[in-house]
């Protein structure tokens, strides 16, 4: 059984954010750090990652992704704020 995440980046605190959903949540970041994948994060220098949640199907993981950027942006700052009121960049976690 597979495991699936979606995940927030951010450029830096209460700066530009970027939801997704991915299957492997190590390697996502990695390309989005890196500058790997052409598009939106790596123009705005989204590389951050400040909050993921873990979901064990891709279809409830693509619904919460599509009803998260559907949120204003107050509301996703609120979430990241609950779980990471610091906004630490949670990757070192996921690779240590």
């Amino acid at each position: 059984m597979k495991n699936y995440f979606v995940y927030i980046l951010a450029s830096k605190k209460n700066g530009t954010l970027y939801i997704g959903v991915t299957n492997d949540l190590v390697r996502r970041t990695f390309e989005h750090r890196e500058g790997i994948i052409e598009g939106f994060t790596k123009k705005y220098n989204v590389k951050m990652l400040v909050y993921y949640e873990l979901h064990l199907d891709i279809i409830s993981a693509i619904q919460r992704e599509k009803q998260m950027k559907k949120w204003y942006r107050k509301w996703k700052i609120e979430l990241i704020e609950k779980e990471n009121p610091e906004w630490k960049n949670l990757y070192p976690i996921l690779v240590s």
